[in-house]
């Protein structure tokens, strides 16, 4: 006999494809920008106090990436079943503009500061 399951039921029925891909991709990324975040941290002796926008920029991102993960898989596991799954313009968008941002950011740090 096996043990009841107490996993929730799949929304879909293509269980390990794009919703969970998506979830990975997002998870990378976060880690990503906590990564940076860190090493931030080490441009503190060197650069100044300036390098704490840095840092709080990459947290706050990483942040907002991991506070709507569940929303996000939760929308294309539902799309998925419902055929109506439409990419995440939005969320694509302020990451990348957020990614930006730290570049620049970057830049500024390293050639004024």
């Amino acid at each position: 006999m096996t043990p009841p399951s107490t996993a929730a039921p799949c929304p879909h029925e293509d269980p390990g494809l794009q919703p969970e891909r998506t979830a990975l991709a997002w998870g990378r990324t976060l880690m990503t920008l906590c990564t940076a975040a860190a090493l931030y941290l080490r441009w503190l002796p060197t650069h100044g106090t300036f390098v704490l926008t840095l840092f709080a920029v990459a947290l706050c991102v990483a942040a907002g990436i991991y506070g709507t993960q569940r929303r996000r898989y939760r929308r294309a596991a539902t799309g998925i079943a419902g055929e109506w799954l439409t990419p995440d313009a939005v969320a694509v968008g302020l990451t990348a503009g957020a990614c930006l941002v730290l570049g620049v950011l970057g830049l500024v740090t390293i050639l004024v500061f």
